[in-house]
């Protein structure tokens, strides 16, 4: 299934982007380092912030089959960029906080499912994409 967004440059390197099939909207903007005012998103960080969403989405899917929900699971994702040329992604270390004791059942499939998320299987290999998990639950 194709999914539409379009994209509407408003100048001062900011895009206007829009969901197809909801019309929610969302801001990008070009970062301090690279000529922008970095007031919202760059297109980078959406997609470390795709990274990180998608690898909670799943893990949340994958509870809810298990019969359960993950409120307060947090993900968290740094975003580093190249210092030489060109300019890309070099390096999106992962945390993933998950509200469950570290002896939970379902440990080995939850953290397999993270890693196998369509986002992370996306992302360029070259891209260091280190996980960290912490059970925090009792």
């Amino acid at each position: 299934m194709a999914v539409s967004i379009s994209v509407n440059y408003e100048g001062g390197l900011r895009c206007q982007a829009t969901h197809g099939p909801s019309q929610n909207q969302l801001l990008t903007d070009a970062p301090v380092d690279n000529h922008g005012k970095g007031e919202s998103f760059s297109p980078t960080d959406l997609v470390a912030t795709a990274l990180a969403t998608c690898m909670a989405t799943v893990i949340g899917i994958k509870a809810q089959q298990k019969g359960y929900d993950l409120p307060g699971m947090k993900v968290s994702v740094e975003k580093h960029m190249s210092e030489d040329s060109p300019r890309r992604i070099v390096r999106l270390p992962i945390t993933i906080e998950i509200p469950l004791p570290e002896s939970h059942p379902d440990r080995k499939v939850l953290e397999a499912t993270a890693l196998g998320c369509p986002v992370h299987h996306s992302v360029h290999p070259d891209i260091d994409k280190p996980v960290k998990f912490i059970w925090s639950g009792t």
